[in-house]
């Protein structure tokens, strides 16, 4: 995702709480691009590849899912 993009996006996103269980490990724009990854190639969220740098297919769920 470049930059232009991920500036359009960003605003639109919720701020991470301030009392939040356990540090924040992934950047949003991270998970925003592993769930778009899941989604545009349709696979399960286990299956997203953690070699890609996008944290596991859960947090990315989580994240969605806390948007």
């Amino acid at each position: 995702m470049d930059d232009e993009l991920w500036a359009l996006i960003e605003p639109f996103l919720p701020p991470w709480p301030e009392r939040s269980p356990g540090p924040r490990p992934v950047s949003d724009r991270l998970c925003l691009q592993g769930i778009l990854f899941v989604l545009c190639n349709d696979i399960a969220w286990q299956l997203l590849p953690i070699e890609l740098g996008f944290g596991y297919g859960q947090t990315c769920w989580r994240r969605l899912d806390r948007w």
